[in-house]
């Protein structure tokens, strides 16, 4: 879903818990890590991307450094990894000290710009199979988990940003070489 997707402005409603491992969800997480797969660049997506209005959101296994079990198979990609998966998720804690971040977003493509985050962020979420967990982490993950809820919350980077800029994927390569 690109910007101007009235999906992307919605604030996404909850997953009932009990729904969590119905077909319908499992589906649309299965639509969000192949859609998520398909981005060099992407790091995580949340389901209003692929046009679901639902509160989820995948982080790449890649960022996370987690290995996918059929990763520890010999004909398996190296680079495979095991992608997180966030239902519901809610910041309960984040630091005070903030910094400025570069940012972009799938569905802003090759626009990018500076958005102040907090350095450290914990999240309280539900995995695909229904259980609660708490993840956190400083530096990109932190970045990842506000941009990622902030799209639950029909907020893009974009509203946020300093001194956006447009780098098609050419000229980004030129630019930061």
């Amino acid at each position: 879903m690109q910007k101007d997707a009235p999906v992307l402005r919605e604030v996404a409603l909850a997953v009932p818990i009990e729904e969590i491992k119905s077909k319908r969800i499992q589906d649309i997480i299965k639509r969000m890590r192949k859609a998520l797969s398909k981005e060099d660049d992407g790091v995580a997506i949340a389901a209003p991307q692929i046009g679901e209005s639902l509160r989820i959101f995948v982080v790449s296994g890649k960022v996370l450094g987690h290995p996918s079990p059929e990763s520890e198979t010999s004909d398996a990609q190296p680079e495979s990894h095991l992608d997180l998966v966030f239902i519901n998720p809610e910041i309960v804690k984040v630091s005070r000290k903030k910094v400025e971040v570069e940012e972009g977003c799938l569905s802003v493509r090759w626009l990018y710009g500076k958005v102040k985050r907090s350095e450290k962020a914990t999240v309280s979420a539900y995995d695909e199979k229904g259980e609660k967990f708490q993840a956190g982490g400083s530096g990109l993950i932190a970045q990842i988990f506000q941009h990622e809820i902030d799209h639950l919350n029909g907020i893009l980077f974009i509203d946020k940003a300093k001194d956006l800029e447009e780098l098609p994927p050419d000229t980004k390569n030129d630019k930061r070489n």
